[in-house]
């Protein structure tokens, strides 16, 4: 990616002639885009949110600190990045098309926000973090679900605060036993308190979406969780592959087996202990019959169940020395 560094020193504005809440229409940035014929790209998830109402409750809400440096994923043409910039210390945002990039500079250039505004070029999800104090953003939604795992294992910010598609909040913040409860849910929920902030109607972006919207916030758990993200979300690939299903039922297919064997015996050969007899995988089929049935959850299933119930099954498969990593 590309750091675009504030250009010029901030002069002075005239002021500008408000009509009730809207801007003049020569400053409306949405309005310049379009006049300029700029296509919002939906397969990239350039859906502006144009309300100014719905900005000002993120921003709100987000409790931003006057010394907070906050994270943008999608800026557009920054309704809510000036917003941003006017409480915190810095913004530092990604956008992946220059054309919004450009516009977004324009917005800035020559005022107070200019230098406190960092832009990255580029793919987020393609890229290292950098450090920020909190995740305030309009989230293009194609990439919400690889984003919010990436943040986990980040997992070094104070909060987050995204807009996202309905169903994926609904997801995020489903419960044991709620009909959306998923790989995803136990994942954020075992590293994040979770809750569900408000609604937001297609009606407040442009181009509008195919479907209504709704933000959520995230709060990493302090202490962290004693487990590694990639083993814990190991595990949850194969209960939820069919959360409906019996987890004896789960871990007897073959492919799953056949994984769990393979880092059975690169784990024991890393540390120098005896591997299990080359008998077709039988031996080993065994062992992990007799963790589900010496743990109490051979006949659970992943959909009804909690953090500290996974946490559990977790570590008996480790004391066995069955890794998901």
């Amino acid at each position: 990616f590309f750091s675009l560094q504030p250009m010029g020193k901030p002069g002075k504005q005239k002021p500008q002639k408000q009509h009730g809440n809207k801007m003049p229409e020569g400053s409306d940035p949405l309005h310049r885009v379009m006049k300029q014929n700029i296509m919002f790209n939906k397969s990239k998830g350039q859906h502006i949110l144009k309300n100014p109402a719905v900005v000002k409750a993120m921003v709100d809400k987000a409790g931003i600190k006057s010394t907070d440096t906050v994270l943008e994923i999608g800026p557009g043409t920054g309704n809510l990045t000036v917003q941003l910039l006017a409480k915190a210390k810095k913004v530092v945002a990604f956008e992946i098309d220059p054309r919004l990039v450009a516009e977004l500079q324009k917005r800035v250039m020559a005022t107070p926000l200019q230098p406190k505004l960092e832009i990255l070029l580029g793919d987020v999800l393609k890229n290292e973090l950098p450090y920020f104090d909190l995740c305030v953003s309009n989230l293009p939604y194609q990439i919400s679900s690889p984003f919010i795992f990436k943040l986990i294992q980040h997992g070094r910010f104070r909060a987050t605060l995204v807009m996202v598609q309905k169903e994926f909040a609904d997801r995020l913040t489903a419960r044991p036993g709620d009909k959306l409860y998923s790989r995803l849910s136990a994942n954020v929920q075992l590293h994040c308190r979770v809750s569900h902030v408000m609604k937001v109607s297609k009606s407040n972006f442009r181009p509008p979406p195919k479907v209504e919207s709704a933000v959520v916030r995230l709060e990493p758990r302090v202490p962290k969780p004693p487990v590694q993200a990639a083993e814990f979300d190991g595990l949850l690939r194969v209960c939820f592959a069919r959360k409906n299903k019996t987890l004896l039922g789960e871990f007897k297919q073959k492919s799953v087996l056949q994984l769990l064997e393979k880092n059975h015996r690169a784990y024991l050969t890393a540390r120098g202990l005896p591997a299990p007899p080359a008998d077709g995988g039988a031996s080993f089929a065994e062992l992990v019959r007799r963790v589900l049935t010496e743990s109490g959850f051979a006949a659970s299933r992943a959909r009804s169940m909690d953090e500290d119930d996974l946490l559990r099954l977790l570590l008996a498969f480790n004391r066995a020395n069955i890794r998901f990593a």
